[in-house]
């Protein structure tokens, strides 16, 4: 729910239809350049909101100091829409997953200019928290905003949304929890809403694509988008 934001992917090796550790990453490394507010706010925030990625599940009430719901973001680009939301739902605890470092400073920017408390984040492979980091049925949900669509036909396997990791998402999903994805690429709306409907353990909240929810804001990419007549799809899936 960003601008544009580092670019998830999905590299499965072919013929394989095992959840690969090592050939599947949630995202794209791109170049990019920390300002001097982000730097500072990785310095001063980084202590309090970054956690490292290790193998054993979170303890969401000691990282939070609170029980509340937990929603995981994977990618969220430079955290504008992401603090919008902290902000909006302060009574669920928010995990964010983004290896752009400019990205990661930018949201930490927000979070202090903004006072959040309800936010984390972790600098790693979102496939690798959600195997590692993240225990089964704990999450109230999980939200993937404008993803790369890889729009050329030989790309689509690199797309984030992917029966093998959307099987992860739902392991991860508590009972009654939810997966949010939205784009703006009408073909990849449609992918998505065939790899969704094929996984049994989700089902549709929407005969088809959803109603935006109140959550989530427009970004400025996204209201540039409309205003050209361009289209918006939301997608929300619930755990059986």
């Amino acid at each position: 729910m960003q601008d544009k934001q580092p670019d998830p992917s999905l590299e499965t090796p072919e013929g394989d239809s095992a959840f690969p550790r090592r050939t599947i990453r949630s995202y794209v490394m791109r170049a990019g350049r920390t300002t001097e507010g982000q730097n500072r706010a990785l310095a001063d925030l980084g202590p309090r909101f970054l956690l490292n990625h290790a193998p054993e599940a979170l303890d969401f009430p000691k990282v939070f100091e609170r029980t509340a719901p937990v929603v995981l973001e994977i990618g969220f680009g430079m955290g504008e829409a992401s603090a919008q939301i902290a902000q909006v739902l302060p009574d669920t605890d928010f995990i964010g997953c983004e290896v752009h470092e400019p990205g990661v400073g930018a949201y930490l920017k927000r979070i202090g200019e903004q006072g959040l408390s309800n936010v984390r984040i972790i600098r790693h492979d979102a496939v690798e928290v959600l195997e590692h980091m993240i225990a089964p049925a704990s999450l109230a949900g999980v939200h993937i905003f404008f993803p790369d669509p890889w729009h050329k036909k030989r790309h689509h396997k690199r797309r984030l949304i992917q029966p093998p990791l959307v099987a992860l998402l739902a392991s991860r999903l508590a009972p009654g929890g939810y997966l949010h994805c939205a784009t703006d690429w009408e073909p990849y709306a449609q992918q998505m809403l065939e790899v969704l409907s094929s996984e049994p353990a989700l089902s549709n909240t929407a005969e088809g694509y959803a109603p935006k929810p109140h959550y989530r804001p427009l970004t400025k990419f996204e209201n540039r988008g409309l205003r050209l007549g361009h289209g918006v799809w939301d997608l929300v899936f619930r755990k059986r």
